[in-house]
């Protein structure tokens, strides 16, 4: 069963969101995952919002852009935490994404992450679901410690070889 719900607006959302699609995936997370626009098809909307709970969804992902009200009428709805992703636009690079999603009225929280912050929402999923899961929270030390080894590596390389080779790389 799904424990986490990923939507997105638009199909054009779709590079940042498979990136949360892909951390939950390494994590071993099951999630669902679609595209229902808010605006074009409110009554598709409203019924997975509705039914995210019974889904057995703890914590749902949205991505918006723009207007960006997918991830706040997920929060009007759906119980359980909603993490929203803000989109780079053409227009104002995100920022009235962003401005959207973290600007809710008291009572409605969204948590939000960086403009096409898709890894760290689904970071942040975990760490919500790790709460009540030793094994996950497991998982999610074994990732941070990749991190971490992932840097030292590159500060080895960097030592071997210097800054001017290392930028020619």
């Amino acid at each position: 069963m799904a424990k986490v719900g990923i939507v997105m607006g638009s199909d054009s959302d779709m590079p940042i969101m498979a990136k949360a699609a892909d951390v939950l995936e390494q994590l071993g997370i099951d999630f669902e995952m679609r595209i229902i626009s808010a605006h074009r098809e409110p009554d598709v909307f409203f019924d997975y919002a509705k039914t995210a709970e019974e889904k057995g969804f703890k914590v749902i992902i949205a991505g918006a852009g723009m207007a960006a009200h997918l991830p706040g009428m997920c929060a009007a709805i759906f119980p359980m935490p909603v993490i929203g992703i803000p989109m780079h636009t053409t227009s104002l690079g995100g920022r009235d994404s962003l401005y959207s999603i973290v600007q809710m009225p008291s009572g409605i929280p969204v948590a939000t992450v960086a403009i096409n912050g898709g890894a760290n929402a689904a970071l942040l999923a975990a760490k919500i679901l790790a709460t009540s899961d030793e094994t996950l929270l497991q998982r999610l030390k074994d990732y941070s410690n990749r991190l971490k080894e992932q840097v030292q590596a590159k500060d080895e390389k960097l030592q071997e070889v210097g800054y001017q080779k290392y930028s020619e790389k």
